[in-house]
């Protein structure tokens, strides 16, 4: 019998599945779910650093990124939740390096705060609000007429917190209630446009797709203004992508010099980045055909950008 997963766990396994060239959205993508989800222990003067969670490719995601970004003695290991569903509960235990970790992702348990060094732009404030999500969050199915999405935090500052992160994102306007419930609170969304904008904004961009799907089948007299999400959610994707290029090439220039680049396609290519600052892979293609006199194909230019991004790695 197939296993059906749920909505929730789709959006979820987007996000631990998608691949993060932006090292500072990892970060704070990381910051967020240790500061959600995460706890301190001391074991032989020894500060260990505990993160779980029911999900195990968002364990495996967390896990493997701590250890290639740190370096340090990382365990994984599971436990079997004594319950009628028996659901296991995934346990990642950083033993060495916990407080530089901590320090790095300038992460308090104690305090409501969230440092403004980890969220300093549009794209780590995107990665922060992923790792929100990607640590207490939850969406009902879009196939019901109830949308709703939520996430659940423990302390009302932090909720304060989270709800001045939206304010600061420059892309979208977008800003969700919040409310008591029990002994936490939740931030949440009921408007369908909304959840959609936010799906594309933690980077769930098929998820987001699939939901207006969805609702397009659900609501066709609505359909027009939904439709629209799923070319803001490339174009944002696109805008987004451009923008990172464009601030390496900087960069590059800066303590390198294009001019020194010794692969010609590619000090061409930065060149028509700068100049073309919106424009789209295939786009580029076309500009870098004609300069060179030769087909390049969207394929070839994106090699060529992974190599301006791993040179930029080198300079930075």
């Amino acid at each position: 019998m197939q296993h059906t997963i749920t909505f929730t766990q789709q959006v979820k396994e987007e996000i631990a599945s998608n691949t993060y060239e932006s090292k500072d959205r990892l970060r704070a993508l990381l910051a967020a779910f240790i500061k959600i989800n995460g706890t301190l222990t001391f074991k032989n003067k020894e500060t260990i650093l505990l993160a779980k969670t029911e999900n195990a490719k968002i364990a495996k995601f967390i896990y493997s990124n701590l250890k290639e970004i740190y370096n340090a003695d990382i365990s994984f290991e599971y436990h079997q939740k004594k319950s009628l569903k028996k659901k296991r509960v995934y346990h990642i235990s950083v033993n060495t390096m916990s407080d530089e970790i901590i320090e790095d992702l300038e992460i308090t348990f104690l305090e409501g705060k969230i440092s403004k060094n980890i969220v300093r732009n549009d794209d780590t404030i995107a990665g922060y609000l992923a790792g929100a999500f990607l640590a207490s969050g939850s969406i009902n199915s879009p196939k019901s007429s109830n949308y709703h999405l939520e996430i659940s935090l423990n302390n009302e500052n932090y909720a304060k917190w989270m709800i001045h992160l939206f304010k600061r994102y420059k892309n979208i306007d977008i800003v969700p209630k919040i409310a008591p419930r029990r002994n936490k609170y939740i931030l949440y969304f009921k408007k369908s446009d909304r959840i959609a904008e936010f799906l594309a904004l933690i980077g769930a961009i098929q998820s987001c797709m699939d939901f207006e799907n969805i609702r397009v089948d659900r609501d066709f007299m609505n359909s027009a203004n939904r439709l629209s999400n799923f070319d803001t959610a490339n174009m944002k994707k696109t805008f987004e992508t451009a923008m990172r290029q464009r601030e390496e090439i900087l960069v590059i220039d800066k303590q390198f010099g294009i001019k020194n680049i010794e692969n010609h396609k590619m000090r061409i290519l930065c060149r028509l980045r700068l100049e073309n600052e919106s424009s789209s892979l295939k786009e580029l293609a076309g500009l870098l055909s004609n300069e060179l006199g030769e087909t390049v194909t969207k394929s070839n230019v994106n090699h060529l950008f992974r190599g301006i991004h791993e040179l930029y790695e080198r300079v930075k």
